[in-house]
């Protein structure tokens, strides 16, 4: 059997073990699911008529919030799956598991490998069951099959990036603590872009800045998709933070791992 086929069939087993503890140990995918369905009822319910007044029409005419920010709230979801990469990564790091698995004949790239296909895998899910409930709520997106295709596409590689760089988090941290509270800031990036809101409706200075964060192309992107708004240059742009961050992630955490004692 080659390098490559061993990698491979240890990826394997490493991702059914991390799939197997996300069944047997659910509370931090549970949070991690809840959380974005809350913020997505929170703002459709509490906040939904308030904010939803200064929202211009969608393209069919249709006013409500809902269609504006469901994209935002499932662009959150995608982020929300970074933390429990980083607590899971730590865990392991700190129990001693990743020694044991260095003195067995294991492939070093399959740690990692697993537990990020693992965490990309989840996420999906909870993807899925935050679409399902906008949908539930009144979110009416006019997506093609295509068009959807690739508003999955564009989520999967998003994941992908948060997923890798949130396993080098994870692999740097001291504790569980620290890895639960570092991806913190890259979940709620979302609001300070135009998951919520239009920039245009920003102070100067936060709208410089949510015009110009990673999440508002991306946002801007899905909702393209989804609802027909206008995507201009935002897909290259998506695509282009989503495969950096992809690539930088992916070099950061195989460094820090072979590096790691």
């Amino acid at each position: 059997m080659s390098t490559l086929s061993y990698a491979v069939t240890d990826s394997a087993t490493m991702l059914r073990r991390n799939l197997r503890h996300a069944l047997r140990y659910p509370s931090v995918t549970v949070s991690v699911v809840a959380m974005p369905i809350v913020m997505l009822l929170l703002f459709n319910y509490a906040f939904g008529n308030a904010i939803g007044a200064g929202i211009a029409d969608s393209p069919t005419g249709d006013t409500k919030y809902i269609d504006y920010v469901a994209p935002g709230i499932i662009l959150m979801a995608a982020t929300s799956g970074a933390l429990a990469t980083a607590i899971s990564v730590c865990v392991d790091m700190t129990e001693g598991i990743v020694n044991r698995f260095r003195t067995m004949s294991v492939s070093r790239a399959a740690f990692l490998t697993g537990h990020v296909v693992g965490s990309v895998i989840q996420t999906l899910v909870s993807l899925a069951l935050v679409i399902g409930t906008a949908l539930a709520v009144g979110f009416r997106p006019n997506a093609t099959a295509l068009e959807w295709l690739a508003a999955t596409g564009l989520l999967t590689l998003l994941t992908l990036a948060l997923t890798w760089i949130s396993a080098g988090i994870g692999l740097v941290a001291k504790n569980v603590e620290t890895a639960s509270n570092i991806p913190m800031p890259m979940t709620f990036l979302p609001f300070l872009g135009s998951a919520i809101v239009p920039t245009d409706s920003m102070p100067t200075g936060l709208r410089w800045f949510a015009e110009y964060q990673p999440f508002t192309p991306i946002i801007e992107t899905l909702r393209g998709l989804l609802l027909g708004t206008e995507i201009g240059n935002n897909a290259i742009i998506a695509l282009a933070w989503c495969l950096g961050a992809t690539l930088v992630g992916y070099v950061w955490a195989h460094r820090v791992f072979n590096k790691a004692r």
